[in-house]
């Protein structure tokens, strides 16, 4: 089986966050990362979404509900653990943008079941270093973009495209 694991703040949406009076309301979220999902559950890529912003894990679980993806809150602490297990369980690609990712992405490139990591250019620098960085915005269509990359490494972008009668 492959994997994607992604952090969620700062990939799927712009990583701000709208405060009011009442604390945390609103995060930022792209309309294309849903399809980069969509084309990686079709090619049989499991997808998993992981978060430690426990103030704002409502909001994110409501658009990862909308967009049909799971999501597990992970604290920085046990990011790696998390990563661990997944790649116990099979190729696995990971997707992030912070200090908490570059740290679990240092940690797991010896692993046998990993394949690679995947940032975007407004990363922190750590985990850039660590990184395949490809074209796009949080929040607005990098997950895409990394979905595509992935379906192309894995050989099963003609198949998708296939499966909606069409070819790019």
């Amino acid at each position: 089986m492959t994997y994607v694991v992604s952090d969620v703040d700062g990939v799927l949406n712009t990583g701000q966050f709208l405060y009011s009076s009442a604390g945390k309301e609103y995060k930022v979220f792209g309309p294309h990362d849903s399809d980069g999902v969509k084309l990686l559950k079709e090619a049989g890529i499991d997808v998993q979404f992981i978060s430690a912003d426990h103030r704002g894990y409502n909001i994110t679980k409501s658009r990862l509900d909308d967009m049909g993806a799971k999501l597990t809150f992970v604290s920085e602490n046990n990011r790696l653990a998390f990563l661990l297990s997944v790649l116990d369980s099979g190729r696995t690609w990971f997707i992030g943008d912070g200090f908490y990712d570059a740290v679990a992405a240092a940690s797991i490139c010896t692993h046998s079941n990993y394949i690679e990591s995947l940032t975007h250019n407004d990363a922190v620098d750590h985990m850039k270093a660590l990184a395949l960085i490809l074209p796009g915005t949080p929040g607005n269509g990098f997950f895409f973009n990394a979905a595509i990359h992935i379906l192309k490494i894995e050989e099963k972008y003609d198949f998708v495209l296939s499966k909606f009668g069409g070819r790019l």
